[in-house]
C-alpha cells in the first residue's frame, strides 16, 4: 500500500525516528579506518533498529570524507534508518564543484534530545575482524582474533570500500610483495571514474604486479552473482558490506569482514592478519 500510494499521490508518511548521537574524540591511529570505527560501533552498541544515528565532536575534524562515506554506507547493516554527519569544512571542501547551487547546512538544535550520546575514542581504536554470519555484536578487536584462520579469497570493493582512498591502502600494502599462493586478491572500483584514477595513479599496476585480480566497475564479489562466488567451504575476509551465510556464494564459505588494510595485509600472510604487521614490517 506504501508504495500504491507514493506511485498514485506523489506523497507517502515515514515517522520522524529517535537519533543517536556518537561524539569522536581523538585522531584514528595509523591502519585503522572508518570501516573499524563502524566496527567498533557495532560491536559495542549492536543493532539500531528504528534510529537514526549522528555524528560530530571535535573528533571529526580528523575523519576524511572517504570515511564518513564507508561509516554512513555501512550504518545499513545495524539496521539505522538514517547516518547524518556533521557539516564541517572538510564538508564544504568535498561539495565544492560537486554542486550546482550553494549548499544549505544544518546542525542539531540545541538541547537537541537523543536516545544516548556516546563517546568514541578514536585513538583507542584498533583494526577489527567480524566474524561470519552477522554484523551487530560480532567483531573482534584484531589484537585479540585467533591466529591461523586461513583463507582463499579476499575483496576489496562495494560500495562502502571501493573508493580510491580504499585502493590506495591496499596498494601500499601489497607493493613489492605477492599475495599469499592459494589465495584469489579480487579488487573491484566503485566506479568508472575510480578504476581511471586508479590507473592513472599507478594503483592497478601495483596491485597486478603483487597478483591481485583488478575487475571493472561493478558490485562484484560482494552479492554472489559474479567475480569471486565462493565454493563450498571456503573462507574469505572482504571489505565490503554484508557478511550473511551464502551471500557471496556457497551457505557454507565462511564471510568475515574487514578494512581494505586488513584484507590486503591478509592476502599477503594467506590468513586473517594484522595489517599493523605489515606497517612495522615495512618501517624496518
Amino acid at each position: 500500500m506504501d508504495t500504491l500510494q507514493a506511485m498514485t499521490k506523489g506523497v507517502i508518511w515515514y515517522p520522524v525516528s529517535p537519533s543517536v548521537r556518537y561524539e569522536f574524540h581523538g585522531v584514528m591511529p595509523e591502519h585503522v579506518s572508518g570501516k573499524d570505527v563502524f566496527f567498533h560501533i557495532a560491536q559495542e552498541y549492536g543493532g539500531h533498529t528504528n534510529m537514526s544515528v549522528e555524528f560530530g565532536g571535535p573528533g571529526l575534524k580528523t575523519m576524511p570524507m572517504s570515511d564518513r562515506r564507508t561509516i554512513a554506507t555501512m550504518c545499513a547493516e545495524i539496521s539505522a534508518e538514517f547516518a547524518l554527519f556533521e557539516f564541517d569544512e572538510i564538508t564544504a571542501e568535498y561539495l565544492e564543484g560537486r554542486m550546482d547551487r550553494p549548499a544549505t547546512p544544518v546542525a542539531p538544535d540545541p538541547g537537541a534530545n537523543y536516545v544516548a550520546i556516546r563517546r568514541i575514542d578514536l585513538d583507542q581504536l584498533e583494526p577489527y575482524v567480524v566474524m561470519p554470519d552477522a554484523v551487530p555484536n560480532n567483531a573482534k578487536r584484531i589484537s585479540a582474533f585467533e591466529d591461523g584462520v586461513q583463507i582463499h579469497q579476499a575483496f576489496i570493493g562495494s560500495c562502502a570500500n571501493g573508493k580510491i582512498e580504499d585502493l590506495r591502502v591496499a596498494a601500499d600494502i601489497v607493493r613489492g610483495k605477492k599475495v599469499a599462493a592459494g589465495v584469489r586478491l579480487i579488487v573491484t572500483p566503485g566506479s568508472q571514474s575510480v578504476y581511471l584514477q586508479a590507473v592513472q595513479e599507478g594503483v592497478v599496476e601495483t596491485l597486478l604486479k603483487a597478483g591481485a585480480v583488478v575487475t571493472n566497475a561493478t558490485c562484484g564479489a560482494c552479492f554472489g552473482g559474479h567475480m569471486g562466488v565462493l565454493a563450498a567451504g571456503e573462507v574469505c575476509i572482504t571489505a565490503s558490506t554484508r557478511n550473511f551465510k551464502g551471500r557471496m556464494g556457497s551457505a557454507s564459505a565462511k564471510i568475515y569482514m574487514g578494512s581494505p588494510a586488513t584484507v590486503a595485509a591478509s592476502a599477503l600472510a594467506g590468513f586473517i592478519t594484522d595489517p599493523r604487521s605489515v606497517l612495522i614490517s615495512m618501517n624496518d
